[in-house]
């Protein structure tokens, strides 16, 4: 039971990361693929915090995704205006990049990552008690992007998201947007990484390296890219795949490079079968209509 139980705080954790993915590159259109260092922001961030200034467990989960969504900026401005490929690259170059700073540093625990996190809760009930939080936090997830992406504002984001040049020429700031929707993806993002360092009291720079970024996106493209259900159906897949290799008892070298050819070999066999996912259909992305391009040109930015 202990054993079906950490799945499931497994599965709503990767919502959490997929759905905060797919705002960002399903939404936004934003082709970064960095999503799993913040991820890291917010697992370090608030371990770091509760650490060693004995921050609460709460305010240091909410401090990770802050932490996180301040990173996000600083990446977003200096490559956001140029889209595509440069910032695919440049995302890369900052995910690299930072997993190198944090294997360098005692302070981060280096390549040996940190053990020491604090326990929040105990006993018994500490794993049914996370698996009723991180539920909570992914089901609050998916309704804050629906509610986002579904009204005034997300009409914005998708009229941004596929005419860029006619949207900018109606007088709307298409960099202000594209710079809150990758602070708020990563933000989410940041606080699923304090969520699961305070479960597994445990982080290592291995666990954000690019086969996590294969991974999420994985769940996003399977599931159904621009869906609000998509990230969630794609999340709980991909996370029963991996738990079927570990039956067979693959050494790690092994397994990591199988888990790699499967998340790879999924995106491309959708990208070319069934672009639009499971819950995808052939209208389900969103689209700039009439409707849409009205409700773009009176939202806020």
């Amino acid at each position: 039971m202990e054993y079906i139980l950490n799945i499931g705080v497994q599965v709503a954790i990767f919502i959490i990361l997929a759905s905060s993915y797919n705002l960002v590159i399903g939404y936004g259109g934003l082709a970064s693929v960095a999503h799993p260092i913040f991820y890291a922001f917010g697992a370090y961030g608030a371990s770091l915090l509760s650490i060693h200034f004995g921050v609460p467990a709460v305010l240091a989960v909410v401090a990770g995704g802050l932490i996180a969504a301040l990173a996000s900026v600083a990446l977003a401005l200096s490559s956001l205006r140029v889209s595509g490929d440069y910032l695919l690259i440049a995302s890369l170059g900052f995910q690299l990049g930072f997993l190198q700073v944090i294997r360098n540093f005692d302070f981060t625990g280096g390549a040996g990552g940190l053990s020491t996190i604090p326990s929040t809760i105990t006993g018994a009930y500490r794993t049914p008690a996370f698996l009723a939080l991180t539920v909570s936090c992914a089901i609050a997830t998916v309704w804050l992007i629906s509610r986002i992406v579904q009204g005034p504002y997300g009409r914005a984001i998708t009229a941004m998201r596929d005419e860029e040049l006619a949207f900018t020429a109606l007088g709307r700031n298409a960099m202000s947007i594209k710079v809150v929707v990758f602070a708020i993806g990563c933000g989410i993002a940041g606080i699923a990484g304090g969520l699961y360092a305070f479960y597994y009291q445990y982080v290592s720079p291995d666990q954000y390296e690019v086969l996590q970024s294969a991974a999420i996106l994985t769940m996003v493209v399977l599931g159904g890219m621009g869906t609000t259900w998509g990230p969630v159906v794609g999340a709980i897949l991909l996370i029963a795949v991996p738990q079927a290799i570990t039956f067979l008892n693959l050494p790690p070298s092994v397994m990591a490079p199988v888990q790699g050819i499967i998340f790879t070999s999924l995106v491309l066999l959708f990208l070319f079968l069934r672009p639009s996912g499971l819950v995808g259909g052939s209208g389900s992305k969103p689209k700039v209509g009439s409707e849409s391009a009205t409700g773009a040109t009176g939202a806020k930015t």
